[in-house]
């Protein structure tokens, strides 16, 4: 969903509504004083459902919030956007894809301005292509790719959709055509987007673009190595989310630290991403326990690389080919070793069918996130 949410700023209706979010979303401190009316339904028994589908969201209990939002915007007669726009977000969020499409084709029918209506088609084909994607159905797919295309006719050039329906388009197998939407995209987008290195390969290979491709994403370990996963292409990634509080990480500890040292110097990038809120203590850790791989700090299950692989327990382990594709997903401490012998054999291949390729050493970005506070 990160597309998603970076693309909400394109519109400056919808960036209203992120700033309300951001001020009611799970994990901020409760408003001692509800939202403004302006920031909601005007209907006051509306308005009461409302701030507590709110409450709900904070509390984590996001099915029950979303029957909230749903309610609340039918007390407000069918048209409040706030409304609307918060219950398509957690739809998103939970993997009710249908609840998710069926809010943002309500948005569509309400906002009135061409950027607002293309906002609202992107909104629809993220949601149709996860539900086709999940379910393995074209029909999704197919609406999806009409409702980027109707996003594209409203804004044309927008990055964004230009990569949404280029993905779409290879899920459809329409190569072609998906290809000439991933070069729109590399026009469009400067070369430190996180995914233009990304649709370069897309254009290269569109099959790829309909593999189970892993969630990109830009970071700064603590090492002060910048990265992307796609700065990571051919190689073999073990991402291990983790935290110091997490018994049974620390348990698995020395095995992940086994795979570090037995396949030093072999095409494989071993990343552990801690889910600690706590800096001081989680680099005390690091520090204590040797662990010279790869480390960034996430702060939580709310963090965005966490909620990108939808991490809900750890330890979790995430297996990643030399193409970027997610190959085996792990919770608890299980025996990869394998598996990865395999991987890295295939990535040893490849990186000797091409000797430019740069195999071992992840290169750099230009940007980063930093570590959370």
């Amino acid at each position: 969903m990160r597309r998603v949410v970076s693309s909400l700023v394109c519109s400056l209706f919808f960036t209203a509504l992120i700033a309300a979010s951001a001020a009611q979303s799970p994990g901020t401190s409760p408003q001692s004083k509800p939202a403004a009316p302006s920031n909601g339904p005007s209907d006051p028994k509306a308005r009461k459902t409302y701030d507590e589908a709110i409450k709900l969201l904070q509390e984590h209990h996001a099915v029950f919030a979303l029957d909230g939002f749903r309610k609340a915007d039918k007390q407000d007669g069918g048209h409040c956007i706030f409304c609307e726009f918060q219950a398509y977000k957690v739809a998103f969020e939970i993997g009710d894809f249908k609840a998710a499409r069926e809010q943002a084709e309500a948005m569509f029918a309400h906002v009135t301005s061409p950027g607002d209506k293309a906002q609202a088609q992107f909104f629809l084909g993220q949601a149709c292509i996860a539900m086709g994607r999940r379910d393995k159905h074209d029909e999704p797919i197919e609406a999806a790719e009409a409702a980027f295309s109707a996003a594209l006719q409203l804004r044309p050039g927008n990055k964004d959709y230009l990569y949404a329906d280029g993905t779409a388009l290879a899920y459809l197998k329409r190569d072609d055509a998906a290809r000439q939407r991933f070069q729109e995209f590399l026009k469009s987008a400067g070369r430190d987007d996180v995914d233009y290195a990304r649709a370069q390969r897309f254009v290269q290979r569109p099959e790829l673009a309909r593999a189970k491709v892993a969630p990109n994403f830009r970071l700064t370990t603590l090492d002060g190595r910048a990265l992307t996963l796609e700065s990571l292409s051919g190689n073999v990634v073990l991402i291990d989310f983790w935290a110091t509080w997490c018994g049974p990480c620390r348990e698995a500890l020395p095995h992940i630290r086994q795979i570090a040292r037995k396949f030093d110097g072999q095409p494989l990038v071993v990343l552990s991403i801690s889910l600690d809120s706590d800096e001081a203590k989680w680099k005390d850790f690091v520090a204590k326990n040797g662990m010279t791989w790869m480390q960034y700090r996430d702060g939580g299950f709310g963090g965005g690389i966490s909620k990108e692989f939808g991490v809900t327990v750890i330890p979790a382990t995430f297996t990643i080919d030399a193409d970027g594709v997610l190959e085996d997903q792990h919770v608890g401490d299980a025996d990869i070793e394998g598996k990865l012998k395999k991987l890295i054999a295939r990535a040893a291949e490849m990186a000797n069918s091409k000797p430019s390729a740069a195999v071992g050493k992840p290169a750099t970005s230009d940007k980063s996130l930093s570590t959370p506070d």
